[in-house]
């Protein structure tokens, strides 16, 4: 396919793509306007999909010409549309300094969630994930996490007004948001804060906080900042019911042993108590998935309100593990579910397209030469 130009956004202009009504407040104050053309300017940009200010026809033409001269709604480029057997559709989006990351979209009945990156690859090093093998570049800009959410929600809804389909009952439209695609969200928390106070706003997209997702490999400090300042939904990236074997699975877990993570788990719920953490567990053939295993996740998980997502593992090139066979998978899910744990096996999507979790890669300059050491057959 043709690649889609991107916005460019000069070092004088501010993107306004990114910015909260807070900031857009503070901003339009500096150019001598009142408040509410914040909430008039956040309107047009997240629920009409304006991507320039010629068409914000309720805002002066004066102040029309000011926002071009000073500002700009830069928004990503599409390098890449793809689109699995099951409906799951992959989106590979160029950044203005020519990274590339990549955005999901999973469509269910009357359901749509979108997963979306916080990074250029991963600053840390999952030993079972396609992105952490890609090693890291930098942060993405809040402009970019949420130029996202505003590009997929434009290209769903020009699908709708082609087919003529309902997006709420087909689910074609966005109904949930979950930052799990590229990157550790909580290493990038001011900028992923800032998008999403954006979801929740209902001058922007509206989004309810159970129906934002934000998962983390388990950066203590950044759970607790979360709780403090947008306490959305939380998952975290588990895999492993001790230390020793998490330790390897997920080095994180060097810094931030489990049960530091569980205190802060308990801390993230305890305040709210309809609230519960989710907890994903990918299912590695030989490596995590025995009873004994079970057993350990139930007396782990025992005080923490919680929901555990059983996650079939997706295969990527060089990965070095399998995924449990499905017989051991539903051993696995039973023994939880006997002991009282709510437990789902995630369906696998879009893994034709190497859309399924932990299969994301962009394409971007390694800065941490994580993946040709890896490529040498080293030691990341």
């Amino acid at each position: 396919m043709r690649e889609e130009a991107i916005t460019p956004v000069t070092s004088q202009q501010v993107n306004l793509m990114g910015m909260d009504r807070q900031l857009m407040a503070r901003f339009l104050g500096d150019l001598g306007e009142k408040p509410f053309r914040a909430d008039q300017v956040t309107k047009w940009i997240h629920q009409q999909g304006a991507d320039s200010f010629d068409v914000m026809t309720n805002i002066s033409r004066a102040l029309r010409e000011r926002l071009s001269s000073a500002s700009t709604l830069g928004i990503p480029g599409i390098a890449g549309d793809r689109r699995s057997v099951d409906g799951t559709r992959k989106w590979l989006l160029r950044q203005a300094d020519g990274n590339h990351i990549e955005t999901v979209f999973i469509p269910e009945p009357a359901r749509g969630t979108l997963c979306i990156s916080s990074q250029v690859g991963c600053a840390l090093n999952c030993t079972f994930c396609a992105t952490a093998r890609q090693g890291y570049n930098r942060n993405l800009t809040s402009s970019e996490i949420i130029g996202q959410l505003w590009l997929a929600q434009r290209e769903l809804g020009k699908e709708c007004a082609h087919t003529g389909a309902d997006a709420a009952a087909t689910g074609s439209g966005i109904t949930n948001v979950v930052l799990m695609g590229m990157g550790e969200p909580l290493l990038n928390l001011d900028e992923v804060l800032v998008a999403l106070r954006l979801m929740l706003d209902d001058f922007a997209y509206g989004l309810s906080r159970r129906r934002v997702t934000l998962s983390t490999a388990g950066v203590v400090p950044g759970i607790d900042r979360l709780r403090d300042e947008c306490p959305v939904s939380l998952a975290v990236s588990l895999h492993a019911p001790n230390d020793a074997l998490r330790d390897q699975l997920v080095p994180l877990n060097r810094k931030y042993p489990v049960a530091t993570l569980m205190d802060a788990c308990r801390r993230y719920v305890a305040d709210a108590p309809r609230m519960r953490v989710t907890f994903e567990y990918a299912m590695l053939r030989g490596i995590n998935d025995s009873p004994r295993h079970a057993r350990e996740l139930i007396s782990l998980l025992e005080s923490v309100p919680s929901k555990i997502n059983l996650i079939p593992f997706n295969a990527f090139p060089g990965a070095g593990y399998s995924c449990s066979q499905p017989e051991d998978i539903a051993r696995f899910q039973e023994i939880l579910i006997k002991a009282g744990m709510m437990t789902i096996v995630r369906k696998t999507r879009g893994d034709d397209i190497d859309a399924a979790c932990g299969q994301l890669a962009g394409r971007f300059t390694d800065r941490t030469r994580r993946s040709e050491r890896m490529r040498a057959g080293g030691q990341s």
